[in-house]
């Protein structure tokens, strides 16, 4: 395993390649702060979809999980390809010209087929990790799933292969002729905050997500 995937037809970052890597480490952040994935697949009426959901990673897998009546598992889980993407803003740019505005960001787009986790007890490690991914420690307090839950339960895993970062940073890139102009130019950080639940435990009290400076 090496710290940087293979470049594919189709990860290969074409528009501003500059901005584009395929770290897998810095894959595996923007993965391990994201809370949500949106995937994307052919529907079986031959149809375009884009569905958002939570996920979870472990290791060099995706893990996706949800009713087995969800057409979108469903048809992934019959081998469809899918592509998941990730996007984390961590920034307003504004520029002095309404045209080189712009948004700092961290992405992460992935492409595979999935494949569904029928061992229960992997199951039930995945699920506890999907748990984990959005409140660590929170697995240690609750009831874990049952096998009647784990049967009702459908989980997918998604191997980490074919991936591709895109990044921005920085300040606008104003035009030469733009710089004199009065209006002001910068960045608007975007922050994200959690408030502190009274009388929770101390996971849910100092609850953070990991970041680039944690």
């Amino acid at each position: 395993m090496t710290n940087t995937f293979e470049v594919t037809d189709r990860t290969q970052v074409r528009r501003l390649p500059a901005r584009g890597s395929y770290d897998r480490p810095a894959a595996n952040a923007i993965l391990d702060e994201a809370f949500v994935c949106h995937i994307g697949f052919v529907g079986d009426d031959g149809h375009p979809v884009v569905i958002p959901t939570n996920f979870a990673r472990d290791g060099e897998r995706l893990l996706i999980h949800g009713s087995p009546a969800s057409r979108m598992l469903r048809t992934l889980g019959d081998g469809t390809p899918m592509c998941v993407t990730v996007t984390l803003i961590d920034g307003l740019v504004l520029a002095k010209s309404a045209f080189h505005h712009s948004v700092n960001y961290r992405s992460v787009v992935a492409f595979g087929t999935a494949t569904a986790i029928t061992d229960l007890d992997d199951k039930r490690r995945a699920l506890d990790i999907v748990v984990e991914h959005i409140v660590p420690g929170r697995t240690a307090d609750a009831r874990g799933a049952s096998d009647k839950e784990l049967r009702a339960t459908l989980v997918l895993e998604l191997p980490l292969d074919e991936v591709s970062v895109k990044v921005r940073t920085g300040g606008p890139i104003d035009d030469e002729e733009d710089l004199a102009l009065p209006a002001w130019a910068g960045v608007v950080d975007v922050t994200t905050s959690y408030a502190a639940p009274a009388e929770a435990p101390d996971y849910a009290r100092n609850y953070a997500r990991p970041s680039r400076t944690s």
